[in-house]
């Protein structure tokens, strides 16, 4: 009884860490579209700005 108990303990532990995992991914995921959308808006602002100065 007590190994199933060691088994069932260890599957748990690994469900719970691939839960953070998932999580954190999707945070992550989406701080990346920030970033991908901001580095965009910047380049087109140091296109327009590059020739209105010419």
């Amino acid at each position: 009884m007590k190994p199933l108990l060691i088994v069932l303990a260890l599957i748990a532990l690994v469900l719970l860490v691939i839960g953070v995992a998932v999580e954190t991914l999707k945070f992550l995921l989406y701080v990346g579209l920030v970033v991908l959308v901001a580095s965009a808006a910047l380049l087109v602002l140091q296109r327009v700005r590059s020739r209105v100065q010419r």
